[in-house]
């Protein structure tokens, strides 16, 4: 997993409240149980007229313009702004690959879906809740300043304008802030003790022959 630490990122604004799971990543794309290659279906119902299917070519498909995933302005935006209780819905782990396969790093909303929030700090994807004050400001911000940017320092728990003349605080579990500023996954915590598994798995092998064949 990447390691988070400080991001300063192009914003893009996803002004829908309750986005579940389903809209973020559809359910006939969740045959797939690796983790990249989800980010041309993200948001796939909202950004193309017709329905995907995986497997589908994307060059060919109907794109709706309107979405605004599908601005010009927003390509290569790495924070995405979104409204109150993102993530909601069925359990997906495929939820935050398809926004981090599709180049995201960072989610800012007033809050999210337990379940999401924590399947995202699990694969690093940062989950930032902010009040609803901060949140419509940013809005607002980037509605009126093209290309608007922040400044995310996850060890300093902020988030802030690039002038530095707006800077927020919020909150994160100690010991997923210590995952994500050094880009370990579950898998990664674990192979940490590697030493003690072989050790573990060498005394195994010599106490029980019998079970090795």
């Amino acid at each position: 997993m990447e390691k988070f630490t400080v991001l300063t990122g192009l914003v893009v604004p996803l002004d829908r409240a309750n986005v579940d799971t389903d809209a973020i990543i559809p359910k006939q794309f969740l045959k797939s149980i690796k983790r990249s290659g989800f980010g041309p279906n993200l948001f796939d119902a909202w950004r193309y007229h017709d329905v995907g299917q995986p497997g589908t070519d994307h060059a060919k498909r109907p794109v709706n313009r309107d979405f605004v995933l599908n601005h010009p302005q927003y390509k290569g935006a790495e924070i995405l702004l979104a409204r109150a209780n993102f993530g909601c819905g069925s359990s997906r782990e495929h939820a935050p690959w398809a926004l981090l396969d599709h180049g995201f790093r960072v989610v800012i909303a007033p809050s999210f879906g337990e379940i999401f929030q924590s399947n995202s700090l699990k694969n690093g994807l940062l989950p930032v809740v902010l009040t609803e004050r901060e949140v419509d400001a940013l809005f607002y911000d980037v509605a009126s300043f093209p290309g608007f940017r922040l400044v995310i320092d996850l060890e300093r728990q902020t988030v802030a304008t690039t002038d530095g003349a707006k800077v927020m605080s919020f909150e994160i579990d100690p010991f997923r802030k210590y995952c994500l500023l050094n880009g370990l996954d579950d898998i990664g915590l674990t192979l940490r003790h590697a030493d003690k598994i072989r050790e573990f798995e060498e005394k195994r092998r010599a106490q029980h022959p019998w079970l090795f064949g």
